[in-house]
């Protein structure tokens, strides 16, 4: 079959019709295990009350915020918990104080970098002015905010800080975020209120000038360009939330401008970085994911998670999570609109997933993210189904005993609650205290996914 991605005439992807490889391979009973995690989640009335106190807090510290001000109100986040909620409550809170909100995009080169496509993503997220009371308004216009210079440019003198054109015209900017680990490196000021502010509303632009330094930008030039637009532009702070172990609203905090990329943001990030999901195994053989997605990590699956990032300036022992001998990907979700950003990072996939790829849409997201876009734009070895994919996957995992093989397969990288694992790591299993083995074992189904935590 011949396929070429949704119209577009960049990549033409042959894939052969036929199951032939490893047809001989059975696949292997499989026993369902649950995860126990202990960190509670908000009720939706906590986070509206959560979400209000933290707006109150800023309208009572910042003059910024008053009466008939124009507020920018910078939204973005993939999958995040409780988005509309939060984003319709800021709204509310500003327009009872009397002041004219509006909602832009935060997210830098994503919609493949136009404003139609990130208006897009912003009402696929439900943000409907109708749903959240205010319009929404984007572009992908930028200002030049001013260029770093002095002690606090470091090593990227003249940097020039871009800036959301929208944002800038407003009286006052008030971001929505998640503080998480990042899934593109490691430092002390990842996801959050300052890296939506420097990359967010910096656009394509300003995102590539970020990513352009490698993980060295991430680590060393966002932080900088956060703290110089918190304190040179009409930044008021954000509200940043933590999720816990299951992708559920924990906490909600008030980050004040002066407090962006600053230590606030350093304690909430150690806060969320310790309720992170995760794979509770050492070593596999074999992991295989059902689904990866935008709407489930910056890259598709989380880095820190699958302990792979393929950052060349990044060593891999670094990521956290297990040592994976071979990793296979199946599907790509609907939310990600057929971007596939960092497949790569896979060893093994399936037509399916190929056949939804938006590459006009995947290339400018890896482009702009620099080296590691490059080398986690690179395509897995492509089988025809699902079977196909994980019969070859077990038998090229190098264990030469078939009932050695030790295989997890989850759901996705957000949600580890709930997953299946081969005979090979019963033991292990069975004594932790946090895993439950829940059944006596079953045939692997490839046409269910593994049951989401919220089912």
């Amino acid at each position: 079959m011949t396929h070429t991605a949704q119209g577009r005439d960049l990549l033409t992807v042959s894939i052969p019709m036929d199951t032939f490889i490893y047809p001989e391979v059975p696949l292997p009973r499989m026993w369902s295990v649950e995860q126990r995690f202990d960190t509670p989640a908000l009720s939706s009335a906590e986070v509206e009350q959560a979400t209000a106190k933290a707006v109150r807090a800023f309208i009572a510290r910042d003059a910024r915020l008053k009466p008939g001000a124009s507020v920018a109100v910078g939204s973005g986040s993939r999958g995040l918990d409780n988005l509309v909620l939060v984003v319709k409550t800021v709204v509310s809170c500003l327009k009872e104080a009397g002041m004219l909100p509006f909602v832009i995009p935060a997210m830098g080169s994503h919609g493949g970098a136009t404003k139609e496509g990130q208006e897009a993503l912003l009402k696929d997220y439900g943000l409907l002015p109708e749903i959240i009371g205010a319009p929404i308004r984007a572009t992908m216009d930028v200002i030049e905010a001013g260029r770093l210079t002095g002690m606090s440019a470091g090593p990227f003198e003249g940097h020039v800080v871009c800036y959301d054109a929208i944002a800038a015209s407003a009286d006052a900017v008030l971001l929505v975020n998640r503080i998480k680990p990042h899934t593109d490196f490691s430092s002390e000021i990842e996801s959050g209120i300052g890296k939506m502010a420097a990359i967010g509303l910096g656009k394509q632009q300003g995102a590539e000038g970020i990513h352009h330094y490698g993980a060295r930008g991430l680590r060393e030039l966002m932080p900088r360009v956060a703290r110089f637009l918190a304190h040179n532009t009409n930044i008021v702070g954000g509200v940043a939330l933590i999720e816990n172990e299951l992708g559920r609203t924990a906490e909600i905090h008030a980050v004040g401008y002066d407090e962006m990329a600053e230590d606030r943001e350093r304690e909430l990030l150690n806060r969320s970085r310790a309720i992170s999901p995760s794979i509770p195994y050492k070593d596999l053989d074999l992991l295989v994911i059902d689904e990866m997605g935008k709407n489930i990590s910056g890259c598709g699956m989380d880095t820190h998670v699958i302990g792979r990032g393929f950052m060349p300036s990044i060593p891999e022992h670094t990521w956290g999570g297990p040592n994976i001998r071979l990793l296979a990907v199946l599907d790509l979700t609907d939310a990600s609109h057929g971007n596939a950003t960092a497949l790569g990072l896979a060893d093994i996939t399936t037509r399916t997933l190929v056949e939804k790829i938006d590459f006009n849409s995947m290339l400018i997201n890896m482009r702009t993210s620099g080296e590691g876009g490059v080398m986690r734009a690179r395509l897995p070895l492509i089988m025809p189904t699902f079977d196909d994919c994980v019969k070859t996957a077990y038998a090229t995992c190098g264990q030469g005993d078939s009932r050695e093989v030790k295989f997890v397969r989850i759901r996705n990288t957000a949600d580890t609650r709930c997953f299946e694992i081969s005979e090979a790591l019963l033991n292990e299993t069975r004594a932790n205290p946090a895993l439950t083995v829940m059944d006596d074992g079953h045939p692997l189904d490839l046409s269910q996914k593994v049951p989401a935590s919220r089912d």
